[in-house]
């Protein structure tokens, strides 16, 4: 620091006009060797200055990191836990997503809700470079007791584990991998304040079963996933409800509580990211349904195809499903009369567009529109003249509205509903959504 100070003298001392008169061109050049050569030698005493600063062994951490280590799930590895390259990847990572909902009834405001949607925590844990644990825990309507209408579930846990640079194995209760929207459910992810129709009235998200999946990543954008899981239950089909009309699958899922397994159901899924911004893929779920329970056989069907593609600011989806029960005519036989019957299909699309008008830093304001059909009970097995009832009318809603994200976790939305067929579910909703 001396010498610098000295040569920042001497250049200060070499610039004024009266100087540079009085001396002679000899005596300049020899100067300016001399301050060249002064600050070489600064700049190399800097440089082992660094080395050596650089060089010294890190203060002593570790029990401080411990005790960091134990009081947060998510703990840094060690090198000798993780295996080679994950050092610096964390073992144990928490994971939440929630969202918070606003509905008014635009024909009816006595209808109108506010309602903790939902709130899921959960983690994942790395025992090795090849193998973790993902779990999620759900609740429902905030407060879950006999009296109250909120649901604790488990959403997720399963064991993955990765067999090759191509493939790897999951076993446990996961998420079924139809449309867009069953294994990217949470509320930043998705345009609107609710859910959108096909993939909740048609697809029952969020779907999951037990059993074992495998999945296939390949250089060419390809993603291949199949399994063999539990499935659906028609014993449990309550003809004197109106579940099974708002869902017919959402109705007799199991989600793996006590789940009747005589029936196993296989599935597939592909999708394919080629190209930047475009995915195209398509899924398939089969099985039985009466696992023994009845002497009546029937199989359960769901398919899709959906795409998506987002160039530049631009973000456009859409999503066909249909789903079949078969031999639905035994099974609704006895129950004639009854307010809701098995139908034997029910489908829905929809289409949709949105735009990133505004963004300033992690701000960002995306106005959407959707126009969705869906139609939960397309048509009836054949009873006989009189008896068979004739299929419901096809709900057709559009949606308008906007997604305002805070960073790349925080969601503010805000949209407006219309019912062609039931006017009197028209609304306006707000939520606020989180996940991370």
């Amino acid at each position: 620091m001396h010498r610098a100070c000295v040569l920042a003298a001497a250049l200060a001392c070499a610039a004024p006009p009266t100087l540079a008169q009085s001396t002679t061109e000899t005596e300049l050049s020899r100067r300016l060797d001399q301050l060249a050569s002064e600050l070489a030698k600064v700049k190399a005493e800097l440089a082992t200055l660094q080395q050596q600063r650089f060089a010294a062994p890190p203060v002593a951490t570790a029990p401080a990191a411990a005790t960091t280590a134990a009081s947060t799930t998510a703990a840094a590895s060690t090198t000798a836990a993780q295996g080679p390259g994950l050092a610096a990847e964390p073992t144990t990572v928490l994971t939440s997503y929630g969202e918070i909902n606003y509905n008014r009834s635009t024909r009816d405001s006595k209808n109108t809700v506010a309602d903790v949607r939902r709130f899921v925590l959960g983690y994942q844990h790395r025992f090795d470079e090849k193998t973790k644990v993902v779990t999620e825990l759900e609740v429902e309507h905030a407060v879950s007791s006999s009296s109250d209408p909120g649901e604790v579930e488990v959403e997720q846990a399963f064991i993955e584990r990765q067999l090759t640079r191509q493939w790897s194995a999951r076993a446990g209760l996961f998420l079924i991998p139809a449309g867009l929207l069953n294994e990217n459910h949470e509320p930043t992810a998705y345009y609107g304040v609710e859910r959108n129709f096909v993939e909740t009235a048609i697809i029952p998200s969020t779907w999951r079963e037990g059993g074992i999946q495998f999945v296939g990543n390949f250089e060419n954008g390809l993603t291949a996933q199949f399994g063999l899981t539990t499935g659906f239950d028609l014993n449990k089909w309550d003809a004197t409800s109106t579940e099974g009309r708002e869902s017919p699958l959402g109705a007799i899922h199991q989600e793996l509580a006590l789940a009747k397994a005589g029936d196993l159901s296989a599935f597939g899924a592909l999708n394919w990211r080629g190209v930047p911004g475009l995915l195209l893929g398509g899924s398939l779920f089969t099985g039985g349904a009466t696992h023994g329970q009845s002497s009546e056989k029937s199989r359960i069907t769901l398919w899709d195809l959906h795409a998506r593609y987002t160039p530049g600011r631009w973000d456009f989806a859409g999503v066909y499903s249909r789903g079949t029960i078969s031999n639905t005519a035994a099974f609704n036989t006895p129950l004639v009369g009854s307010a809701t019957l098995i139908p034997k299909s029910f489908d829905g699309w929809y289409g949709q567009a949105a735009y990133k008008v505004w963004s300033n830093e992690d701000y960002s304001l995306s106005p959407f529109v959707r126009w969705e059909q869906f139609n939960t009970a397309r048509s009836f097995a054949d009873l006989g003249a009189g008896l068979t009832p004739a299929g419901a009318r096809t709900e057709r809603v559009i949606t308008l509205g906007a997604n305002f994200n805070i960073g790349s976790g925080i969601v503010l939305k805000a949209d407006l509903q219309r019912f062609r067929e039931n006017g009197y579910a028209n609304r306006f909703d707000l939520g606020l959504g989180w996940s991370f």
